[in-house]
């Protein structure tokens, strides 16, 4: 059964380590913010000037002026600063974030990433997403598997315009956790009740499978 987006975020929360700066990117990435283990100090960062974003608020907490990068509300937490967006991306070209989690349409063998534009289609754009994949050498991406019509989205070469090169190399899906190496995708765990082979099925690119592949526990 594939993952939900909640179980998605809950997987990718399992990365975070104390004392980290992460950023979450717009999407399944900002469901990150609710599942951060208790007693972690974590510190959030948004892009458009947010350093210690908290959970989503509660309906007595919204308030419209406080947003991420998706203009979407939330909390912040003790500690927080605000700060204009060039403050906020001199952060990210500095190198100074732990872990970068994104979406994305398409990944490939090489650790290319299309995540900005589908020719014909009105999308939000490039956003942040290049600087960030230029600036963190910890990435995770979280997407679905394949699209709705069953096309694989981790291929041998993206077929969208490119975000960045060769700077993947972790991969959560619906299905699978992967890592890419040596110009493969290497199947880590898959999600409960998905059989490896429907996994295989559903990945164009180069696929290296080890002899045990665990489910992830929720």
């Amino acid at each position: 059964m594939a993952l939900t987006r909640e179980q998605m975020a809950q997987r990718v929360a399992r990365e975070l380590q104390d004392g980290f700066y992460v950023n979450l990117g717009i999407g399944i990435p900002t469901l990150v913010a609710n599942y951060v283990p208790e007693g972690m100090q974590v510190m959030l960062q948004s892009e458009n000037g947010l350093l210690g974003m908290g959970a989503f608020p509660t309906e007595e907490e919204v308030d419209a002026d406080m947003i991420n990068a998706g203009k979407q509300t939330v909390t912040a937490i003790k500690g927080a600063a605000i700060f204009d967006s060039s403050q906020s991306f001199a952060m990210i070209r500095g190198g100074h974030v732990d872990l970068t989690v994104l979406g994305a349409f398409e990944v490939d063998v090489r650790g290319n990433i299309a995540s900005w534009m589908i020719p014909g289609k009105l999308v939000k754009g490039m956003g942040g997403a290049m600087d960030l994949v230029a600036g963190a050498d910890n990435i995770i991406v979280t997407m679905t598997h394949a699209s709705k019509d069953g096309e694989s989205k981790l291929l041998e070469h993206c077929s969208l315009p490119l975000t960045g090169c060769g700077c993947i190399r972790k991969v959560l899906t619906d299905l699978a956790y992967l890592e890419i190496e040596d110009n493969a995708f290497i199947l880590r765990e898959r999600a409960p009740g998905v059989s490896v082979e429907e996994i295989v099925a559903k990945t164009a690119g180069k696929l290296i499978v080890p002899e045990h592949v665990p489910e992830m526990q929720f």
